[in-house]
């Protein structure tokens, strides 16, 4: 087996483009041997949902479009980026009770804490940035 599996997919900067991105990841993660019904896959979608969510709302139009990258390592890690062209990093908001959002990098943080992995965020050469996750891989690596 090769050190890696890698997957990638680059969508328009739309609303519509999250479940697209969440769909994507979902096929990903079942060709890899992580069930679609596992409590690690539920966690990584929403991980990814959120992700992609900020990449659309907080780049303010300020980049057409927004790639999810998987990397599978061989140490049996799982490595989750999402990259736009906006350079402002993500900042954890204040939300108010009766507030719908600002908990995004919360429950972020909070899901890739619970599974004892790492997050960061890290300048593209673009001018851009990857916000990433790495978590433990819960399934057998081909």
């Amino acid at each position: 087996m090769a050190d890696h599996q890698e997957a990638s997919v680059t969508l328009p900067s739309a609303p519509t483009s999250v479940a697209t991105a969440r769909r994507y990841v979902a096929q990903v993660l079942a060709d890899w041997g992580l069930p679609h019904g596992a409590e690690a896959a539920h966690a990584i979608r929403l991980i990814v949902s959120e992700l992609a969510t900020n990449a659309v709302l907080h780049t303010r139009g300020q980049s057409p479009t927004f790639t999810v990258d998987l990397r599978l390592e061989r140490d049996e890690h799982l490595r989750i980026g999402v990259t736009d062209d906006h350079a402002r990093y993500p900042r954890r908001l204040p939300a108010a009770v009766q507030q719908d959002n600002g908990r995004g990098l919360v429950i972020v943080r909070c899901l890739t804490a619970e599974r004892g992995g790492s997050f960061a965020v890290t300048p593209t050469a673009g001018g851009g940035k990857t916000v990433w996750i790495r978590l433990p891989w819960t399934a057998p690596v081909r």
